[in-house]
């Protein structure tokens, strides 16, 4: 379904709408979200393939080919919400705008604020199941502490290893055997380094603890964080995939709080596949519009020592990247996907929310402005998103 006829669709039902409540407004927004996002999709029709099997051969099907994906239930979804109260402010070009950005399936991340966790993630599933029946989820697991980077750092120490364990085991249980696409903690692998090396090793052991208990799910794929194409070298990034069990699993994500372009994640994952016996991976392009920006940064300008730095923290130059798709071209890509989210701020830098996370209204629309395919990804057409009864009900 296109999403002129999604909107059409709607306008129809709008006839025989109650402008009087909130409910009905929600409601209708989540019905156009759903129709939206299931119309975006420019993969194969049909049923969504069942991905079964977590450590497949190379040279098997793609899990992910055939699937709708779903983020969340719109109407907790801030890109869905500033469509409707930018519209409601009177601002049509910014409210189009993020109707587009709006669109695009990408990942819900899921960590310890997360409380109670199987109530939360349950009642996802339950959204899902009324709004886009056959859809699959895609669930970014985000439970590891990386709250600093210094020869001291514990990270909780044993006793937060423990209680990653049981958070990881009440995630699995919750999902059971739903299909499912789950990113593996990002940066987790990548920020070893940032613990106190009597740490070390306890943290290697508890991500294969999560890798273990997920690669259990009888349809989930699971890709594991391996850094980006501007950070780590293949060998110590093999060696740690090796050391979590990557073997169990379908494969790898790259890029997933960074910015590199998609053609050096590639080139790069093919060498990591390569070492670790064909694995397979996908790349996160939704900030990698624009590629990152290096800097050189001066350790001791007497001795003429430096290194190079790629700005990660809400980076200037930022631009949404490549729509997600499975058509990647890559035999061993098995998608481009959106990991992490454009809008949500990296913290108190280049003019962000300080708290990490936070949503990040101004930084949603600029990346979409400077998108490579800002002008063909069809907004809702502005009489749709400003119909009284659609905006009856506020989004506060």
């Amino acid at each position: 379904m296109s999403v002129q006829s999604a909107a059409r669709l709607l306008n129809r039902q709008n006839t025989k709408a109650d402008p009087r409540g909130m409910n009905r407004s929600l409601s209708l927004l989540a019905a156009l979200a759903t129709l939206v996002v299931v119309a975006l999709m420019s993969l194969p029709s049909g049923n969504a393939v069942a991905s079964g099997g977590q450590a497949p051969g190379a040279a098997d099907p793609n899990p992910l080919a055939g699937q709708s994906w779903w983020t969340m239930d719109p109407k907790w979804d801030p890109r869905w919400i500033d469509t409707v109260k930018l519209a409601d402010e009177g601002k049509a070009a910014d409210a189009l705008t993020m109707s587009k950005l709006a669109q695009v399936p990408q990942f819900r991340w899921w960590g310890q604020w997360e409380k109670p966790l199987a109530s939360k993630l349950g009642g996802s599933f339950k959204a899902m199941e009324n709004l886009a029946p056959g859809s699959v989820p895609l669930l970014v697991v985000h439970r590891h502490q990386g709250k600093a980077c210094n020869p001291r750092y514990q990270a909780g120490g044993p006793a937060e290893d423990a209680r990653y364990r049981k958070w990881i085991d009440q995630f699995a249980a919750t999902v059971g055997s739903r299909e499912v696409v789950i990113a593996f903690e990002p940066d987790s692998l990548g920020t070893i380094e940032c613990l106190a090396v009597s740490r070390r090793k306890a943290r290697v052991k508890m991500l294969a603890y999560g890798v273990d208990v997920l690669s259990k799910l009888p349809n989930a794929t699971v890709y594991i964080e391996a850094g980006a194409s501007d950070w780590q070298g293949v060998p110590a990034m093999a060696k740690k995939l090796k050391a979590v069990g990557v073997h169990k699993v379908r494969g790898f994500m790259l890029n997933a709080t960074h910015q590199d372009t998609t053609a050096n994640n590639v080139r790069y994952g093919e060498r990591l596949s390569r070492a670790l016996g064909g694995k397979h991976f996908i790349v996160n392009t939704s900030h990698n519009g624009n590629g990152s920006i290096r800097r050189k940064v001066w350790i001791n300008r007497k001795r003429n020592l430096w290194r190079v730095d790629t700005e990660w923290c809400n980076p200037a130059n930022a631009a949404a990247g490549e729509l997600p798709t499975t058509e990647t071209g890559h035999a061993l890509v098995d998608a481009f996907m959106w990991v992490e989210r454009p809008g949500y701020s990296n913290g108190a830098c280049n003019g962000g929310p300080a708290r990490v996370g936070a949503w990040w209204r101004e930084r949603a629309l600029l990346l979409v402005q400077r998108a490579a395919w800002r002008d063909t990804v069809v907004p809702l057409p502005i009489e749709q998103l400003l119909a009284p009864d659609l905006l009856g009900g506020r989004l506060n």
